[in-house]
């Protein structure tokens, strides 16, 4: 089989239920355990910040939930985050206000509901804590139904690929991995997940958010005429997780707590953040590319331990089947005055031009509504939702931009399908070396 043909490109123009409900039967998925006012039990893989924050947009944004069940590498994170969540460190008044819509009507969240309503449904046992490299496996073997996914990237493919072989509805950050490898496992797992009838939802949340989802839908529908140019940007800061290693720290303690500066477990910023600008190009045109110039380097990143081997600036020029360009950049640099930013996308038309925002109504918390609207596709009161393979595809999209710049080659996206890179350690244990290759020159840098 080709390998393009492998991966099918309806996921973008069909699977997009927040932005065509239309065009989606609302389903019972078999596996629900859930029904009327039952509460769906959930579980949490990855306690760091960003899994904190997606349990407290779970909790803030339905009602029918409870958190029984969470799992992280290290025991300070897994307690740090039980704490916040359990209201010693939550800032409720993030929330307060903020627009979601609950069965088709809009509701406006109050910091008093919100301050007895998320802590009470965070119900973690002794029991139900689980710490170390196998505790994702022991937190899917409890009768959970819905796995929140949100370790570093790196583990992205085998956690799904786990989470769906337990028949789990999954909300699953982005990226989906980070090396070719991983993402077809991710693929594979992601097409199971259909054939199952799960919900998955990621943390592309433009997905959810009600102007990206109105303006996508109108250009898709010419509002614009056909499309001839799109560009993405993500022109920002740093994200430096350590100010200096820890004497005690071993390789895979210290690149797990500064997980952002290393390609294995990151994927370069082209991954783990431009993806949501290169996401939302690849949902307009309905489609990935089939091939990416690119270019790249470290100007502002110091070659020090901490800052690790990942470029602080990406340019790519993606080409998509129709001969449509998409110009790409991404940029990390350290703030300064006047530092310019930029975090955008722009499609171009034969009719106009828009930013993928300006032709949708402005309102509700999309970090919210996509929990709102994963809870409705796993009871059947909304579309059935799987974005998956969407992500996916966006996924590998990044890492033959990030190829293409590491390596100075064109890359195609038979390449990158075919590639055999695999980026993830063998050994994670104490007393590894997990040494940190170099940072890549083109050139020199070999693609496989």
């Amino acid at each position: 089989m080709n390998p393009q043909d492998a991966v099918s490109r309806r996921s973008f123009l069909g699977k997009t239920a927040a932005a065509a409900p239309a065009a989606f039967a609302i389903v019972k998925p078999n596996l629900v355990r859930g029904q009327g006012k039952e509460k769906l039990k959930a579980g949490l893989i990855g306690c760091g910040g960003r899994g904190t924050q997606a349990v407290q947009d779970l909790l803030a944004g339905t009602e029918n939930v409870e958190l029984v069940a969470m799992a992280d590498v290290f025991e300070d994170k897994l307690e740090g985050s039980l704490r916040e969540l359990r209201g010693g460190d939550m800032r409720f008044t993030r929330y307060a206000g903020a627009e979601v819509i609950r069965n088709g009507k809009v509701h406006h969240l109050t910091e008093e509901e919100l301050r007895t309503s998320i802590p009470s449904r965070v119900n973690v046992g002794p029991g139900m804590r689980f710490v170390g490299q196998d505790a994702y496996k022991k937190l899917l073997a409890t009768d959970i139904d819905i796995v929140m996914l949100a370790t570093p990237p790196g583990y992205r493919p085998l956690h799904l690929e786990a989470a769906i072989d337990a028949k789990k509805h999954v909300f699953c950050e982005k990226p989906f991995g980070t090396d070719p490898v991983g993402v077809r496992r991710a693929m594979a797992a992601a097409r199971k997940s259909e054939d199952l009838r799960l919900t998955v939802v990621t943390g592309a949340q433009r997905r959810f958010q009600r102007p990206y989802v109105e303006t996508v839908e109108k250009i898709q529908s010419g509002a614009i005429g056909d499309i001839v140019a799109t560009y993405a940007y993500w022109v920002g800061t740093p994200v430096i997780q350590v100010k200096a290693r820890d004497p005690k720290w071993s390789d895979a303690e210290f690149q797990h707590r500064s997980w952002y500066s290393f390609v294995w477990i990151c994927g370069d910023q082209i991954v783990e953040q431009h993806l949501h600008n290169i996401d939302v190009c690849n949902w307009v045109m309905g489609m990935h590319p089939v091939k990416v110039r690119a270019s790249g380097g470290a100007a502002w990143r110091p070659r020090e331990e901490i800052y690790g081997n990942i470029y602080d600036h990406i340019s790519a020029e993606y080409e998509y089947p129709n001969g449509v360009i998409m110009s790409s950049y991404c940029r990390q640099y350290r703030r300064q005055p006047g530092t310019y930013m930029n975090v955008s996308e722009l499609v171009v038309g034969t009719k106009g031009r828009s930013n993928c925002q300006d032709m949708g109504k402005e309102g509700n918390d999309p970090y919210m509504q996509e929990h709102i609207a994963m809870v409705d596709s796993i009871r059947g009161d909304g579309p059935y939702i799987n974005h998956a393979m969407a992500v996916a595809e966006s996924t590998m999209t990044c890492i033959m931009g990030r190829e293409a710049a590491y390596s100075g080659r064109e890359i195609t996206w038979n390449d990158i399908m075919m590639s055999q890179q695999d980026l993830m350690p063998k050994d994670l244990s104490d007393s590894a070396r997990i040494p940190v290759p170099p940072l890549p020159v083109p050139g020199e840098y070999k693609f496989v």
